[in-house]
Formats: C-alpha cells, sequence, structure tokens
C-alpha cells in the first residue's frame, strides 16, 4: 500500500506511449499537513502537455544565455579593450562554472524540490544581471569591469545548473521515468529554441543600447520568470536513503562517457562551422549551424518519444551513426549544399543521442537520485564542450578546419560501441536477443 509521497502504480509499462491516459493518484502532503489527491498523465500526448510549463520556464530562462552570446566578445574587445584570450576567458567562465555546479545543483534538486531548485536558478541569474550592470560602472577601468564581469558569468553559469537540472528532474516527476527521453528531448529543444532566439535578440539590444540594455533584459528576464514559476504546482520529492556520489556516478559514468563523444561533434558545429564556411567560400556563413540546429529540432518534435518507445540505447546507436555520416560528409563536401545536407544529417542523428543516453543513465541511477543522475550526466556535456573543442582547435590549426568534423566522426563512432555495449548489457541482463524491433 503506498503512503505519502508515493505514486501508485496504475498502468502497465508495455501500455506505456499509447493514446489512453492513463491516471495515477498520488499521495502527499500539504504545506498545512492537509493530505491532498493530485492526479498525473502519462500517456504520451499528456506528458507533452504537462511539460509545456516547465518548457516555457526554461524558453524564458535560457534566453538570458543567448543574449550575451553573440553580443560579449563585441563588449569586452571593443568596448574594454581585451583581446582574445581575455574574450575566451569571459565567455568561458560560465561553463566552468555550469561544470562546477551540476552536482550540487543534482543534490539541490532530490533533497529540496525540482521547483525550488529551478527558483534558486532564476534568483542567481538575476544576481547575474546585476552584476553585468555593475561592471559598467567601472568601464573607465577596464581590470576591473573585465573582473566583475568574470564574476557575473560565473554566476550565470551556477544559474544555468540549477534551471536545467530542476526543470528536468520537475519533468520526470510530472510524467513519469518511463517519459525520460522525451523530457529530456523537449526541454533540450526549450533550450536550444532560446538559443538561437537570444542571439538575434541580443544582437538588436546591442545596437540600440550596448551592453548596458543587455545587462538590464538579462536581469529583468529571470526576475519574471520568477513570477511564472512561483506559480506553478511543486512535486513531492522522492523518500528514502540518498545513495552517495560515487553510486550514482558508477551508474551513468558510461552513458554518459558515450554522450561526450557525440557531443563533440555539436562543439565542431558550432565552434568551425562558420570558419569552414569561410575558408571554402560558402555562403551563408551561418548554414551549417542552421540546418544543424532545425534538423535538430524537427527530429525532437517528431521523434521525442522515440527512446521511450524503443530503448535509449538503441535509438542512441542509430542516430550516433547517422551524426557521425553527416560529419565526415560535411568533411568530404564539395560545396554549400553537400555541407548543409550533411549538417542537418549531424544535427538528426545528435538529436536523439543525448536523450537516449540520458534516458539509459537515468534509468540506472536510483529513482531518489534522479536530479543528482542528470548534473552528473550533464556534467560529461560540459567536458565535451569545455575540452574537446579547444582540442579539435589544436586539429584544425595543424591539419585545417575539414579535419575537425573527420575527427569528431570517428569519436561518434566511439559513441556508436559505447550505445552498442548498453545495448547488449541490457539484453544479457534481460536474456533476450538484442538487436529487434520493439
Amino acid at each position: 500500500m503506498a503512503g505519502a509521497g508515493q505514486q501508485i502504480a496504475t498502468s502497465n509499462p508495455k501500455d506505456f506511449g499509447s493514446d489512453a491516459i492513463r491516471i495515477a493518484p498520488v499521495m502527499h502532503r500539504h504545506p498545512e499537513d492537509k493530505p491532498v489527491i493530485s492526479t498525473r498523465a502519462v500517456a504520451k500526448g499528456s506528458s507533452v502537455a504537462t511539460l509545456i510549463p516547465i518548457m516555457t520556464v526554461v524558453l524564458i530562462a535560457f534566453l538570458i544565455i543567448g543574449l550575451a552570446l553573440p553580443v560579449l566578445p563585441l563588449h569586452v574587445h571593443q568596448d574594454l579593450g581585451f583581446g582574445a584570450f581575455i574574450v575566451g576567458l569571459v565567455t568561458g567562465s560560465q561553463f566552468g562554472a555550469s561544470l562546477l555546479s551540476r552536482v550540487s545543483a543534482g543534490h539541490y534538486a532530490d533533497r529540496q524540490g525540482p521547483k525550488r531548485a529551478v527558483l534558486i536558478g532564476l534568483l542567481t541569474a538575476i544576481a547575474a544581471g546585476l552584476v553585468y550592470i555593475l561592471s559598467l560602472y567601472f568601464t573607465g577601468v577596464p581590470k576591473v569591469s573585465v573582473t566583475i564581469l568574470l564574476l557575473g558569468r560565473a554566476l550565470l553559469g551556477r544559474a544555468e545548473s540549477f534551471i536545467i537540472t530542476g526543470a528536468i528532474s520537475w519533468g520526470l516527476a510530472l510524467v513519469g521515468m518511463k517519459n525520460t527521453g522525451r523530457v529530456i528531448a523537449w526541454i533540450g529543444m526549450a533550450m536550444f529554441a532560446a538559443l538561437a532566439l537570444g542571439a538575434p535578440l541580443g544582437t538588436a539590444l546591442y545596437s540600440v543600447g550596448g551592453f548596458a540594455a543587455v545587462a538590464i533584459a538579462a536581469t529583468l528576464i529571470p526576475l519574471v520568470t520568477v513570477l511564472l514559476v512561483s506559480r506553478l504546482s511543486p512535486v513531492p520529492t522522492q523518500h528514502g536513503a540518498r545513495p552517495a556520489l560515487k553510486t550514482v556516478a558508477a551508474a551513468v559514468w558510461l552513458p554518459g562517457f558515450g554522450s561526450a563523444l557525440s557531443s563533440i561533434g555539436f562543439g565542431a558545429i558550432i565552434a568551425f562551422g562558420s570558419l569552414l564556411a569561410v575558408q571554402r567560400e560558402w555562403n551563408p556563413v551561418w548554414l551549417l549551424f542552421t540546418a544543424f540546429a532545425v534538423s535538430l529540432v524537427a527530429a525532437r518534435l517528431l521523434l521525442g518519444h522515440a527512446p521511450d518507445r524503443l530503448g535509449g540505447a538503441k535509438v542512441a546507436l542509430t542516430c550516433v551513426l547517422i551524426e557521425a555520416a553527416g560529419l565526415g560528409l560535411i568533411w568530404l563536401a564539395p560545396g554549400p549544399i553537400t555541407a548543409a545536407a550533411g549538417a542537418a544529417l549531424a544535427g538528426f542523428g545528435y538529436s536523439l543521442v543525448y536523450p537516449g543516453l540520458g534516458a539509459e543513465a537515468v534509468r540506472r541511477a536510483p529513482p531518489q537520485s534522479r536530479g543528482l543522475a542528470m548534473g552528473a550526466y550533464t556534467v560529461f556535456l560540459d567536458v565535451a564542450l569545455g575540452f574537446g573543442s579547444p582540442a579539435l582547435g589544436l586539429v584544425a590549426g595543424w591539419f585545417g578546419f575539414g579535419m575537425a568534423f573527420f575527427v569528431s566522426a570517428l569519436l561518434a563512432l566511439g559513441a556508436a560501441a559505447i550505445s552498442l555495449r548498453l545495448l547488449f548489457m541490457d539484453c544479457l541482463d534481460r536474456r533476450e536477443p538484442c538487436l529487434t524491433s520493439s
């Protein structure tokens, strides 16, 4: 018999994903200790509708990151007068802070609840925006201004960790573990959309009011989002003893490593796509990134449920091979049309590798540590982008920009090997044939 805070299972896992809506009654405690009955719909159509408020929060919150992406280098270089190294340091400090705060964000989401984690992230983002504004008062002393700006970027990195980890944990609590792949895919899609929308918006603000306009927007946007989140209902936290970090890390490291290998291709598109286009005289220079992003969003819209229906490892294996083929096609492309087709293939493939392997990571972790599992899993993405892209830069410096895509394709094949291993491990556990249709 289920007690307070425990979900009563009402559906057979084999029935999951059908059009029939399954309702799972949940007993949890109101803040005034009055028993409250709530329901959760976990079928395909209802799960998407349930995720929309969380996706909206992520979309709005991540605009603050997208705003600064195209204009921060301009501010540091043109307004403050620093060179490429300081530009890279200021830009990268956010990702370093994200890497260092993933685990603490996961712990907080598990213990205090995902809604509180998202709110903490948004409040930290407001503080980051205020620090941005403070840095403008010291533009006459560039070293002081850039130091304050570094602090703001670090705060924003910590905010990003709490927002995205809390949002995914929140989504999993709302629609159930059987929807893990869909949760990661759809919330990640909202994040990508925010980054894409934020770049032109930030450029427009910078052209009108300089970095001050961007800083003010970066403060007001999370403030408005706090008001939106405060109206959403929290979900009860999972009860039970919290496993040690090493236990969760042991469960997620293999899917995480596969995700890191596949994410290096994503980093290559971001860092070297436009440079390759300029080198080979392809126009427009943003063609590769746009083809990649549009294909990724379309694939997640149409097939975001695939990891849950077919299995995360099986979907990741198929998609990472498509990604590798796309990256190889960019390397060999004689012209922009072929290169765009390669980028679209790479985006289509990568779109479901991350949620597919993420579903495997969360499934292997204890249920009371879903936030920590997602935090630990996302660390691998941070490492791939934080260290893989500079390593590819060395390769590109020695052998040309095209070689960065060839190396990324080879690393993606390594992710395919990991996906295959995960698939066979699952099949051995279940004592059934592998690579058969589900």
